[in-house]
């Protein structure tokens, strides 16, 4: 049944929930679907933690008429603040590594965001340092969300995206799978599906290396941790090279049709270790990973070991 909007903010969330055939054919006994959160207005999970963010804001008081929203990203969250903003009629300004995917940067301005552009080098922890900066000069001129700390951001997840899956498997559900960046929707599942009554394992993605390629996710050990991150929300943590994530966000184009970050491929090709791991334990299993995004948002990507001709 088609659903009709008053405002495309109603458009976030009740995401589909996908199952793979092909790429996970070799675990016949076990269920592995995929969360599409590309299915959102703005193409991302950021949409949920995005919104959430400013409903809040706007209902407590921190953000009233004329102020502008600023934060740092590296693209899903900026692009999602941009929407809403326009949205909203709230001005944005953003704060992104310059090595941020040009299509990312587009998308944001597009809306109308004044996009400051910070040390690649940094990576987000320097776009953090920046935005910090810029608020401290005139803090009665922004709100600043900070996305790695606001609890609104895990609380979307916690609300949202959890309950939904949930209410698509329940009992069925056996494993979570999502990668860690600001780790809202880790914490925010992590912590609902660790309430439910059938014991979920909540596995979390991380790189491998501390210079990786898996645009999105962070190396804990080497980066500005999260205020809130809750290490308690997942049972353990998969380190996934930077290759594999590529790899796999190849494999789910050519076979599944799906054409995915890759963020999204790591967080894909853990869920198949995991799958793996049931199948030969003989215990079966339902499995359910995030796809953060969708591919076209790294037409032009941070250039790793291999080369890309689009």
């Amino acid at each position: 049944m088609t659903r009709r909007l008053d405002s495309v903010l109603e458009a976030v969330g009740n995401t589909p929930l996908l199952r793979l055939r092909r790429v996970a054919a070799h675990v016949p006994d076990v269920e592995v679907w995929l969360k599409l959160e590309f299915a959102n207005p703005g193409g991302s999970v950021k949409d949920r933690a995005a919104l959430r963010m400013m409903l809040d804001a706007m209902a407590d008081g921190r953000l009233t008429p004329g102020k502008t929203l600023i934060d740092s990203t590296s693209g899903n969250t900026g692009v999602a603040y941009s929407l809403f903003g326009a949205a909203l009629g709230v001005p944005v300004r953003l704060v992104m590594p310059l090595n941020v995917s040009k299509p990312r940067k587009d998308i944001a301005r597009a809306f109308g965001t004044d996009v400051v552009l910070s040390d690649p080098m940094e990576g987000s922890d320097g776009a953090i340092r920046v935005v910090r900066d810029i608020v401290a000069q005139d803090p009665d001129r922004y709100f600043y969300p900070d996305q790695y700390s606001n609890p609104s951001n895990w609380r979307a997840h916690y609300d949202g995206t959890a309950v939904e899956i949930l209410a698509a498997l329940g009992d069925r559900l056996t494993h979570f799978v999502a990668g860690l960046g600001t780790t809202g929707t880790m914490t925010g599942c992590g912590r609902r599906l660790g309430e439910h009554t059938n014991r979920v394992e909540r596995v979390a993605v991380v790189p491998a290396e501390a210079l990786h390629g898996l645009e999105g996710l962070k190396h804990l050990e080497s980066s500005l941790v999260p205020a809130i991150y809750d290490p308690l929300a997942h049972d353990r943590t998969m380190r996934i090279a930077t290759e594999d994530g590529w790899d796999m966000a190849d494999r789910l184009a050519r076979e599944e049709g799906l054409h995915v970050g890759h963020s999204s491929g790591a967080n894909v090709f853990a869920a198949l270790k995991v799958a793996e791991e049931a199948q030969c334990a003989g215990m079966g299993g339902c499995v359910v990973a995030i796809v953060c995004d969708r591919g076209d948002r790294y037409f032009a990507p941070m250039r790793w070991d291999k080369r890309y001709v689009w």
